[in-house]
Formats: C-alpha cells, sequence, structure tokens
C-alpha cells in the first residue's frame, strides 16, 4: 500500500532505498519491592549497569570512522559526562535504599524529575537536551534489564537502507557510516536536537518528528525520504519512484554544482558585497566552516560550554575554548555570544523556575543577577580577543538600564584583566541582539551606543506572534513572512544604516535559500547561519540584483494577504 508521512525535513536531500527498522523504544520499567537484605545486591546491580554502559559508549568512541563530524565525539563525550553525573549514577541509589524499590524504577523515577525539570527551560535548543538525558538512561535501562545494543557495529548492505526508528541518540549516528544507511527517519526529535545537528554535518537526508513512521512502516518497504519538504513517502508507485530518481540526480548535480562557489567573491550581480558568516556550538564545528568558505563566525553560542554539568566552567577552561575557536579562524572574525540559557532548577547557581519561563530571568538578565558568573565569562572572552578577531555579542537586550549595566560589567572586567597584567582588545566590539520586539522597536538607541547589532529572528518571531516555536499545537502560526515580522527586521535594519552599524540575522531565516532575496531586498549584508545552509545562500546572492530586488521586498513587506505572499515571494525569487 502506498502512502505518504509528512515531518520535520531536518536534512536535505532525496534519499530512496528500502525500510531497516529498528527498535529503541523506551523500556518497559518494572517496580517491585525489595527485602532490606537485598539491597547492597541491587546497588551492586546497578553499579555493573552503569559501568557496562560506560564500557559500551567507549566502544561505540573506538568506532568512529575517519571523516565523522568532530561532533560525534563530543557527543559521546557528554553523554560519557552525564553518566558520571550523581543525579544518574549515585540519585537513584539514594532512593534504592529510602524507598527498597527495584533499580530499574529508581532510576526511571530519577529520569522523569530531570527530564520535567529541562521542560521547564525556556530556551528550545536548551530544552531538547532532555533527549540526552533520555538516551543515557534508556541504555542504562537495557542493561539492567539485558537488552542487547539495537544497532549493529558493521554491517553490509547489498541495496540502499534508510534506518526507520522511535528515537535515536548521537551514539547512534557513530555506526551509520559503517552501517552505510542512506537516510534516517525517527518518530520523535527536531531541528535542534544534536542528532539532527549531526544529520546536518553529515550530509544524510533525514525527517523527524513523523509521529508514527515506526508503527506504519514495514521492514523492506521501499521508500523515498526528502529532507528538504519533510516527506517519506511509503512504497510509491512507478511515476513517482521515476520522477523521485530525477529529483535526486539533480540534487546531487547541483550539491557538487555548489562546491564551486566557495572560493567565489560573495557579491550581488550589481557587485555590493555581501558577508556570508557560520553559526557555531562546538569548536569541531570549525572545520564544516572552513569548507563552507565562510566569512567568519557571526555566532557562537558559548552556553554548550555550561551545558549538562554539575558545575561551572572555569574562567581558564572558557578562555581555553574561546581562544582555540579564535586561533582556528586565521585572524577571520568570531563573534561569542554571551551565556543564553534560561531559568532552571538544576542550574549551579541555584534560581527558581519562573511561572513563564519565556518571560523569566534568562539570557543577559540572568547574568546581570549573577555579577560573579557573568564576570567569569567576560574575562575569559576578553582574554581570548587577544588571540583573534574576537566580538561580544550580548542576547535579549530590552531596556536601556539593561545595556547599560552590561557596558558597566565589562569596564569593569576589562580593570580586574588590567591588574593581573592580562592582554586583551581594548577595542573589543560589543554587539546586541535584537530578539524581541522592544528591542528592535528601540534599535535606534542600541545602535548609538553598540558597535553592531544581531538579529535572532528566531526569538522575534516567537515573540512577535506569541508562538511557542516548540509547540506542534500552534507550529503552523510561526511565520517568518508575517508582515510585523518583516517590518520588524526592515526597522532594525534601517536603524543600523542610519548609525552607521553593521546589522546581521543570525537566525534559521539567514540560512534559508527562499528568503535570501527578500532580505537582501529589505536591506540585509550580512548573513549568520548553518555552515551546511552557506554555499546555497552563497548561491542566491552571486545571482541577485539589488536594483531589483528593493521594490519588489517592498510590495512583499506591504502585502497582508497571506495567499498572496507565496506568489510575491516566488515572483520575488525569479520562479
Amino acid at each position: 500500500m502506498s502512502f505518504s508521512l509528512h515531518g520535520i525535513g531536518v536534512s536535505g536531500g532525496i534519499a530512496i532505498g528500502y525500510a531497516h527498522l529498528t527498535s529503541n523504544a523506551r523500556v518497559e520499567v518494572p517496580q517491585y519491592m525489595l527485602d532490606r537484605k537485598y539491597i547492597k545486591e541491587e546497588l551492586a546491580r546497578f553499579d555493573e549497569a552503569i559501568l557496562a554502559t560506560r564500557v559500551e559508549l567507549e566502544i561505540l568512541r573506538t568506532h568512529i570512522p575517519p571523516g565523522a563530524p568532530a561532533e560525534l565525539s563530543a557527543f559521546l563525550d557528554m553523554h560519557l559526562m552525564f553518566l558520571g553525573d550523581s543525579m544518574i549514577a549515585e540519585a537513584p541509589k539514594r532512593l534504592i535504599q529510602e524507598t527498597q524499590c527495584n533499580a530499574e524504577w529508581a532510576l526511571a523515577q530519577q529520569m522523569e524529575a530531570l527530564v520535567a525539570r529541562f521542560e521547564e527551560i525556556d530556551d528550545a535548543y536548551l530544552r531538547s537536551r532532555q533527549e540526552d538525558v533520555v538516551q543515557v538512561v534508556q541504555r542504562v535501562l537495557k542493561a539492567l534489564t539485558g537488552h542487547p545494543s539495537h544497532l549493529p557495529l558493521d554491517v553490509n548492505f547489498d541495496v540502499e537502507r534508510i534506518l526507520v526508528a522511535h528515537e535515536l541518540s548521537p551514539a547512534d549516528m557513530v555506526v551509520f557510516k559503517n552501517v552505510h544507511f542512506a537516510a534516517f527517519i525517527t518518530d520523535l526529535g527536531g531541528t535542534t536536537s544534536h542528532t539532527a545537528i549531526l544529520a546536518r554535518s553529515m550530509g544524510m537526508p533525514s525527517v523527524m518528528a513523523l509521529h508514527n513512521a515506526r508503527g506504519l512502516i514495514r521492514d523492506h518497504d521501499l521508500l523515498i525520504v526528502d529532507g528538504r519538504d519533510g516527506v517519506v513517502l511509503v512504497n510509491p508507485d512507478e511515476s513517482v519512484l521515476a520522477e523521485y530518481r530525477l529529483r535526486q540526480n539533480q540534487w546531487r548535480i547541483d550539491t557538487d554544482k555548489l562546491k564551486r562557489l566557495k572560493t567565489s567573491k560573495s557579491s550581488t550581480l550589481d557587485g555590493t558585497p555581501i558577508e556570508l558568516m557560520a553559526n557555531i556550538e562546538l569548536l569541531g564545528d570549525i572545520d564544516a566552516v572552513k569548507a563552507s568558505g565562510a566569512h567568519g563566525i557571526g555566532l557562537f553560542r558559548s552556553e554548550f560550554l555550561f551545558l549538562n554539568r554539575s558545575d561551572l566552567p572555569t574562567e581558564d577552561e572558557q578562555y581555553e575554548s574561546y581562544k582555540a575557536v579564535a586561533e582556528a579562524l586565521d585572524g577571520k572574525p568570531v563573534t561569542i555570544r554571551t551565556l543564553d540559557l534560561g531559568a532552571d532548577k538544576q542550574a549551579p547557581w541555584g534560581h527558581t523556575v519562573a511561572d513563564n519561563p519565556a518571560l523569566g530571568l534568562r539570557a543577559i538578565r540572568l547574568c546581570l543577577a549573577e555579577p560573579g558568573l557573568f564576570l567569569t565569562q567576560l574575562r575569559a572572552i576578553l582574554r581570548a580577543s587577544a588571540h583573534g578577531q574576537v566580538r561580544m555579542l550580548i542576547p535579549m537586550l530590552v531596556s536601556f538600564m539593561e545595556l547599560r549595566q552590561t557596558l558597566q560589567r565589562i569596564d569593569e572586567a576589562k580593570d580586574s584583566l588590567r591588574k593581573d597584567g592580562l592582554k586583551f582588545d581594548e577595542g573589543i566590539p560589543i554587539g546586541g541582539m535584537i530578539e524581541v520586539p522592544a528591542a528592535a522597536l528601540s534599535a535606534g538607541f542600541f545602535a548609538e551606543q553598540l558597535d553592531f547589532l544581531s538579529i535572532g529572528t528566531n526569538d522575534l518571531i516567537q515573540y512577535t506572534l506569541a508562538i511557542d516555536r516548540a509547540d506542534d499545537s500552534v507550529a503552523h502560526l510561526y511565520d517568518p513572512l508575517h508582515p510585523a515580522v518583516l517590518n520588524l527586521i526592515q526597522y532594525t535594519l534601517r536603524a543600523g544604516a542610519k548609525a552607521g552599524k553593521p546589522v546581521s540575522v543570525c537566525g534559521e531565516m539567514a540560512g534559508d535559500p527562499l528568503l535570501t532575496r527578500l532580505l537582501l531586498g529589505l536591506g540585509l549584508r550580512t548573513f549568520s547561519m548553518q555552515p551546511a545552509s552557506l554555499l546555497q545562500v552563497k548561491h542566491q546572492v552571486l545571482k541577485s540584483d539589488l536594483e531589483e530586488l528593493v521594490p519588489a521586498a517592498q510590495r512583499l513587506l506591504k502585502n497582508t494577504d497571506p495567499d498572496r505572499t507565496a506568489l510575491l515571494l516566488n515572483r520575488l525569487n525569479g520562479q
């Protein structure tokens, strides 16, 4: 029977192959009470499962194939760090002793408590890290219940295979290049998950959030995976199959052509230079940045250093990380965003979660509330500025008082470094993120006080339209082409131009080639995006003429008819 499934396309491209189902649904956990005399044995059984899981992850590390993304090792390190954290390795043992329950139940209860706390985090990227907690715990539960790992380490297929799973962990991704899957699809997951990040860095077509794919698809069903449109076709007829084979060949040809653009000068047909920067979360992303030919790093999300740990990174630890990125860029600009983290009970600094964390203590608000934490990071960033062209970016600025306090904290950090005799760039550029409507409408003031601005379109859209982009029930209302959003973007760009200060866009809009010409027409000259998207955006830049784009963009900006929006965008893109 032929049918189609729709989910979230997290990595572009088209794959055609036969389904290879894998079962990694959550282990069913029994609950039973133990006699006090068996508690010691139960604790030992739990410790053995932790050790077995650690050994399993270490073995996976040895099977990372040559040329695999550096993130694979980093994510396995993160899972190993989770495994050693007291919240997973020790807290369940206390529960076993206090309630005399079995190890599986104690661990499952601890997992649910941790997941609940992650759910309270405002930032969608950080909130999605709960997946890592679940994946690590599931491995331990499988060790406790005697279930083997579900993915083989070395399998050769005589035909193209597409992995179909309920969910996948980054550790599972390690074996992909050895197993030679053409693509993967999952019921769970989203664009900000580690698995999705890895899929994009590996160039593997993938669709996630399909909900029921694992239950509907059978082993050996013929599948077409369209990672761009988020569509999976099951047992297509010959005409559909022929059409997608043509699309697949064309996609491969287009991908090869794009690689030739790496060294091309980035400018429009009329000669206007356009800066194309990259966003990174990890030091391992640097190779992808260089392969894309990016002009630098427009956004380094520093919160990764603070993630999934029971203690705060030291100043030296942060400094070494920032320094390594700055030196790796060989003089190209590196924009480091200060900590952008929402309030969470698990945070080492101990703040409680607000009733509405999306509007609570997060990003610069949190940093100003914790001057010791902020000073440590500011000193680390400033010290790294002596090793490259480093810029500092302040997230979620809203009020003028916040900006004044932030600049005072930066001055204090500089004074402390001078007293310690440590070198830094005295003129390090300081920028602010425009992520809420209030900041966009005050962009003129912020542009006067700062060296540059960066528009975070993900949050700007979320706050402008009052849409939680992580909530499936309202995801269809998340619209980057809403007139209010486009007007705020243009207002910010014009404020920057008037003040003579550069303005970039570092949200998902910057990496969408369908929106490149629109943003150029609105006045954007600096884009920052995932490295994998850069050459597609560059292709659009090279064939754009600003004289034609500006009036077309203004027509779309003034349009209030949703039915006409797609037509105007197609015209603007020359389709």
